[in-house]
């Protein structure tokens, strides 16, 4: 049987980009009917279209989790940002759109393989494969959702007139059916890819252990970051040895990237424009803050940043973020976050110093990063030590605000940072679009929006 794809924004709120417009999404019916779904090597075309939306994801992801927090602060002109930066979203903000659209979008894909791969001749073998991947990036998908808006309608259907009608889940809900999918994809995916943007095991792992980490279960934080770490079940990752090739293309430690190529890159693109917000049109700078610490901290990390004098006038601080380059990659997972997940676990263990510690952790990174050493201190004192570790370590990668939320830091450190912080800044508003088009959702958005 043949299974054409057929991918309706009315379901999705399937989005475009474009440099003048970034992130900000316009609806479009996408109808790909030369591809149809007869065998594993059509499945795969298929699955191509789940990492395309994946590649979707990472800029908005990295302004969700900098900008919203004390990392980024907006220096131009999109309404959008000014809003994310100055704490003021509305339920119309479009980077809060295109997330969600990608989201689903990713969703509805996965939900066609897992749908029409039943019906065609195909090996377990690869059934497996195929459906762990996209499990694998819906589970992602799902997560970052999860954490940005709350509780998301979960949706596994294609069935575009039901889809209109999915009521909200609960955060605890959508949390299992993100642990559901991704234990579903271990040990299904080989432990090497053909290079760092295919998923494999190793990314389930270190994405059950980023999981498990949320869910403040330290135990199982700490054997999944153990597992990629060691190499059990995954492939045998290696941190650089200096920070700038950690960060860079393919490195040694890196567990999943999203892939550009020379038609679609963060630099030149008119779909992906994260090095053109930060370099190109320099929309969006490093808060001064976020410059301090890591000037402060010392050693190889400051090499994500450039100052240039010619640029400091008015608000505009002078410092551009050079951590994404014309044509970098987007790192999703690397191993110097397994270490830093570990030490956290650790810490929460009350596994605070000496061999297999929080402190012995940490310091791998340190001594990478060719800045001082830490000693062994209180639990307290240790997870302050984890959260600057994480900022320093992981800046500019969009983990900030998510980090400071789930750990019930982020009030006191933004109300340092602004006066405007207020408890909904912990949320991203439910699209409006959404909440016009799906009436489940009519009393359902965040509160504060």
């Amino acid at each position: 049987m043949k299974y054409r794809i057929y991918i309706l924004a009315i379901c999705l709120s399937l989005t475009t980009l474009s440099c003048n417009d970034v992130l900000n999404p316009t609806p479009v019916d996408l109808i790909t009917d030369d591809q149809v779904l007869t065998d594993a090597n059509s499945a795969r075309v298929v699955l191509t279209s789940a990492y395309r939306d994946f590649a979707n994801l990472g800029a908005p992801t990295i302004i969700a989790g900098d900008l919203t927090a004390d990392n980024l602060i907006h220096n131009g002109t999109f309404t959008q940002y000014r809003e994310i930066s100055g704490k003021d979203m509305s339920a119309s903000n479009g980077s809060a759109s295109s997330l969600w659209g990608v989201i689903y979008s990713m969703s509805y894909i996965a939900s066609f393989l897992y749908e029409g791969l039943p019906n065609i001749d195909i090996s377990q073998s690869d059934f497996d494969e195929i459906t762990a991947s996209a499990s694998f990036l819906r589970a992602y998908a799902y997560f970052v959702g999860a954490y940005t808006y709350g509780g998301i309608p979960i949706v596994t259907s294609t069935d575009v007139d039901a889809n209109r009608a999915v009521p909200r889940a609960t955060l605890d809900e959508t949390l299992e059916f993100v642990e559901s999918e991704l234990l579903y994809a271990l040990d299904k995916l080989p432990e090497q890819a053909f290079n760092a943007g295919e998923a494999t095991n190793g990314a389930v792992k270190a994405l059950l252990a980023r999981y498990y980490l949320f869910i403040e279960n330290w135990t199982e934080a700490e054997k999944y970051a153990t597992d990629v770490i060691e190499g059990n079940g995954t492939a045998a990752y290696v941190l650089e040895e200096d920070f700038a090739n950690a960060v860079s293309d393919f490195s040694t430690e890196s567990i999943l990237e999203i892939v550009y190529s020379a038609n679609d890159n963060p630099g030149t693109s008119t779909n992906f424009s994260i090095n053109n917000l930060f370099v190109g049109r320099r929309e969006i700078i490093p808060s001064i803050e976020v410059v301090l610490a890591l000037q402060n901290d010392g050693g190889d990390r400051n090499v994500v940043l450039e100052f240039d004098g010619a640029n400091a006038r008015g608000a505009d601080n002078g410092w551009t973020i050079v951590r994404y380059g014309a044509f970098d990659n987007i790192q999703v997972l690397r191993l110097a976050e397994m270490y830093l997940i570990r030490a956290e676990a650790r810490a929460q263990q009350d596994k605070i110093s000496g061999s297999s510690s929080a402190v012995s952790d940490i310091n791998v990174l340190r001594e990478r990063a060719s800045v001082p050493l830490i000693q062994g201190t209180s639990k307290n004192q240790m997870l302050l030590a984890v959260e600057n570790e994480r900022r320093m370590e992981l800046c500019f990668e969009g983990h900030r605000w998510y980090d400071l939320v789930r750990t019930g830091r982020a009030q006191s450190v933004m109300d340092e940072f602004t006066s405007n912080w207020t408890l909904k800044d912990e949320l991203w508003p439910i699209p409006l679009r959404e909440i016009n088009n799906n009436p489940s959702l009519k009393d359902a958005q965040n509160p504060g929006y």
